[in-house]
């Protein structure tokens, strides 16, 4: 639990210095006090009790020893979700943002059950009949069986399409035979496959009456649920060690001819009858299409979560330290007076709260899109697919960046493992990969933006996130530099603005001199990501301004000013960071650099005697940030010497390899 006694005295300082109502800037975050009372409800039932806690720091134990206790205290934290914790929140909340939260309490790596809760029941729900639900959501919830969700092969992620494991239909025993055709086609890194998981959501090829109709997705057992062993026709196993998610037991399978019943392919969009005749719910595709972009808008908030803890961790520490002088024979500085340590973490404090009003935003506009795809209306489901990819690409490209500033900022102690730095920067990175590459989702938006322009051109109504190509196609000078944040973000619309007619002329060129389309797409493809990345910029800034300055409405000024500073300082850095793009697009001048330089400076010195209290108004407990160096109570060399007696090489004064190794050497004769 987060001990608020023997706080060290700088960082008790520093929340004496705090001058607005955390509590309120906890409640924005957290979209309402209700929901953070909820939050803390929560937390208080799945961590109060201790079990979260280890006798020994994972990073001493073997591979199968971290394993083995990953099983162990995700078999209690289910227990505590079953028992208590959906009491508060409801079935509907199964796998939701706030049961990762307290997730991320129990395990400093990742739960092997992950993948159960966050993918495969949620898969369950929304891809099987009621009449499928009924078999298999009882079971699932009640951890009778123990799932997986398995899409990514080993030659091929991003790209569905391409995925190789096929499900051919044999309507003589109504059954779909499963196979991996080639090395290539078997199932890659799915969590909790490799040793837990003994059923899973596979995505496969379904083929039936002589005909391929795109992937399906089908419930498979594949081990037997007595003796755990995998079934004849499976081949399972652990992936091996990786730079993060080590606990998550990830795996590989593979099927030789496996057979399943045909009422295991999950039917709630579309079905195979007994005769084997495919039959579709209209518009089906768009409508599974749904639960991709889902995933991809959680990260977004992930994103968020993930940086917080990162800069928590870095600005209590940068307050408990102290180096060098300013003066000869002064007082060592906290090294978070330093300008340019402001300058590596209070971008970090914006970016996590533009991550986490832009996440909340989009949940919103999803929600919304949902209920229109559930009366068949699927007409806003592409604005929202470019959305969540290149927020996704952005927010967990930005945020593993920050969040390795975040460590360079703690310098040497910010490269131990207890200060967990570390683990969450190793986090982090995967999820650039991972639900869509970086590049390819940037690429997936520029399609809807060149189709956007193309609507734009032609005096046809575009969708509310790019309404700016409008003003591009009415004002065709350089937008005039205006330094107010409305100004800002006008200019970064006509960068995006600026880039996406380039890449178009560049395709249109390209076509000219005789390629054909595909082809000019493809040459002009590092021209497209950065397109698509200035559009992404320009949303962020717009949304993140627009919901501080919504949300804020009605609380105290002084609350109102800290958040009105932070996100001016996350337009102004930006604007900072796209000096060139904005030289080109906008009449910005030296003077205005010179004036935007100035203004970044004045709002890094006005945030500093706040920082402290910004990063406690994301209230993560101590069991949540797992870090010797972020502590509520910033004990921080106290806690370094705690981890050092933690570590089984110091349990003898002298290690048995100093008579078998070292003594040795030392006597004989080189």
């Amino acid at each position: 639990m987060t001990s608020k006694k023997n706080v060290n005295e700088d960082l008790a300082n520093e929340r004496l210095k705090c001058n607005f109502n955390i509590n309120e800037v906890t409640y924005i975050l957290d979209g309402g006090k209700e929901k953070t009372l909820q939050r803390k409800k929560i937390e208080d039932v799945a961590l109060n009790g201790g079990a979260s806690e280890d006798d020994i720091p994972e990073e001493y134990l073997s591979q199968r020893e971290r394993y083995e206790n990953a099983i162990r205290k995700s078999c209690i934290y289910t227990k505590i979700v079953k028992n208590e914790v959906l009491e508060i929140t409801g079935i509907e909340n199964y796998g939701s943002p706030v049961l990762r939260r307290t997730a991320d309490a129990f395990f400093k790596d990742i739960s092997p059950f992950m993948l159960h809760l966050g993918m495969f029941v949620p898969s369950i729900i929304g891809q099987c009949t009621a009449e499928q639900q009924a078999t298999w959501l009882p079971k699932a919830l009640d951890m009778k069986i123990i799932g997986a969700y398995v899409q990514t092969e080993l030659g091929h992620g991003t790209f569905i399409r391409g995925l190789e494991t096929t499900a051919t239909y044999d309507p003589e025993t109504e059954e779909f035979v499963l196979h991996s055709p080639t090395i290539t086609s078997y199932k890659w890194w799915a969590g909790g496959l490799g040793r837990t998981a003994n059923h899973c959501t596979v995505v496969a090829q379904l083929y039936t009456q002589g005909k391929c109709y795109g992937t399906h997705l089908f419930i498979v057992q594949i081990r037997d649920l007595e003796t755990h062993m995998p079934l004849p026709g499976i081949k399972v196993g652990e992936i091996g060690p990786r730079m993060g998610f080590n606990t998550a037991d990830n795996g590989f399978l593979g099927f030789d001819h496996f057979r399943i019943p045909r009422m295991n392919m999950m039917m709630k969009n579309a079905q195979v009858l007994k005769d084997g005749t495919y039959v579709k719910v209209e518009r089906h595709g768009k409508l599974t299409y749904g639960t991709m972009v889902f995933v991809r808008v959680t990260l977004v908030g992930e994103a968020s979560f993930n940086l917080a803890k990162a800069v928590t961790i870095a600005v209590r520490y940068s307050a408990v330290r102290r180096q060098s002088e300013l003066r000869p024979g002064s007082a060592e500085p906290q090294i978070l007076d330093y300008p340019t340590q402001q300058h590596k973490l209070f971008i970090c404090i914006a970016t996590a709260h533009a991550f986490q009003l832009t996440a909340s935003w989009l949940w919103n506009t999803f929600a919304a899109v949902q209920a229109k795809m559930n009366e068949g209306n699927v007409d806003t489901l592409p604005e929202l697919h470019a959305l969540s990819s290149c927020l996704k690409a952005v927010s967990s490209s930005d945020a593993t960046a920050y969040i390795e500033q975040c460590r360079f900022a703690c310098g040497g102690h910010g490269y131990m493992l207890s200060s967990n730095l570390p683990l969450l920067y190793a986090f982090v990175a995967a999820t650039r990969t991972y639900e869509g590459d970086y590049t390819v989702l940037l690429l997936q938006t520029a399609r809807f933006l060149v189709k956007a322009w193309e609507q734009a051109e032609t005096g046809k109504a575009v969708t509310p996130t790019v309404e700016y190509l409008n003003r591009h196609f009415t004002i065709k000078e350089k937008t005039i530099w205006d330094n107010t944040p409305e100004g800002v973000i006008r200019s970064f619309e006509s960068v995006a603005a600026g880039k996406i007619s380039l890449c178009v002329q560049s395709i249109r060129n390209r076509i000219k001199s005789g390629m054909d389309y595909e082809e000019a797409w493809l040459m002009t493809t590092v021209q497209l990501v950065n397109a698509a990345e200035a559009h992404c910029r320009s949303v962020l800034l717009k949304i993140y301004w627009n919901e501080m300055a919504r949300l804020t409405k009605n609380s105290s000024d002084n609350v109102k000013l800290v958040l009105n500073q932070l996100a001016t300082l996350y337009l102004t850095y930006w604007a900072l960071e796209r000096t060139g793009d904005l030289l080109r697009y906008s009449t910005i001048s030296e003077n205005d650099i010179d004036s935007l330089q100035r203004q970044y400076e004045e709002l890094l010195a006005k945030i500093r005697p706040n920082a402290v209290g910004l990063v406690d108004a994301f209230d993560l407990r101590d069991e949540i940030l797992h870090s010797s160096l972020g502590s509520y109570d910033g004990r921080v060399y106290e806690r370094l010497m705690e981890e050092v007696q933690k570590n089984p090489l110091n349990k003898e004064p002298v290690d048995p390899s100093f008579h078998k190794y070292l003594k040795p050497l030392m006597q004989s004769k080189i």
